[in-house]
């Protein structure tokens, strides 16, 4: 039970550090385009807290959950942001959308760039068995835990990413469809994924979908990460 509790904080610990970089990476992005409306509200930043005061629900109860259910972590957070200027910026505000995104793939060849260079040092080998928690191994010590911290870091954005990705409300997927539609669609379009009925029935969907979507990518992730290796 305490080798569990410790992997649930080394887990949540992760995941409020990824998640509040995707969240701190949307704001960022709409006050550069020019939505100060985030940065107003203090999400600009890389300090969790005003974060989780946000959005308490996607980031405590949630994750701990699915933790609890399947022995990794999922959630969501929001940044704020004027749909106004939205409407009348819509690929700006496209390009918003995949900034959260693109903070996990940065995590992800983070967490890839690390598990190689301790490869060529020889403090990490490719593990014969692949979960969720063990995307690299070593041998007991210091190098464990280590190889630990960045497997999760690995695995956990790359749920993120494709969690994100798909292409429904109020994910990030829907939102960046915006930036290949005309204006007068996409304005329709956005009309419609802003009603609340549909966000829920999207999320509802997109969490049943997750599975799915998940393992071919992680499949296709760890194979590039250790090239030859042959994972299914």
């Amino acid at each position: 039970m305490e080798l569990n509790l410790a992997l649930a904080a080394v887990w949540y610990a992760v995941f409020i550090v990824s998640l509040t970089f995707h969240e701190a990476a949307h704001a960022f992005a709409a006050l550069k385009f020019g939505d100060p409306t985030a940065y107003y509200q203090g999400q600009v930043t890389l300090d969790p807290i005003p974060h989780i005061i946000r959005s308490p629900f996607g980031m405590v109860i949630v994750p701990i959950v699915s933790f609890i259910l399947g022995g990794w972590m999922i959630g969501w957070a929001s940044a704020p942001y004027d749909p106004y200027w939205a409407d009348i910026n819509r690929r700006k505000a496209a390009l918003m959308a995949m900034a959260g995104p693109a903070a996990n793939l940065a995590l992800i060849l983070l967490a890839a760039l690390a598990i190689r260079a301790g490869m060529l040092l020889g403090y990490f080998q490719a593990p014969e068995q692949i979960t969720f928690s063990r995307i690299t191994a070593a041998s007991p010590g210091p190098a464990n835990s280590l190889s630990i911290l960045i497997s999760i870091l690995f695995s956990l954005n790359l749920v993120l990413l494709a969690f994100n990705l798909i292409p429904l409300p109020p994910l990030d997927g829907s939102s960046i469809l915006t930036f290949f539609l005309s204006d007068q669609a996409a304005r329709r379009y956005n009309a419609v994924i802003q009603q609340p009925q549909y966000r829920l029935i999207g999320l509802i969907i997109a969490w049943n979908m997750l599975d799915f979507i998940l393992r071919p990518v992680h499949t296709i992730a760890l194979n590039m990460l250790y090239p030859g290796a042959g994972y299914h």
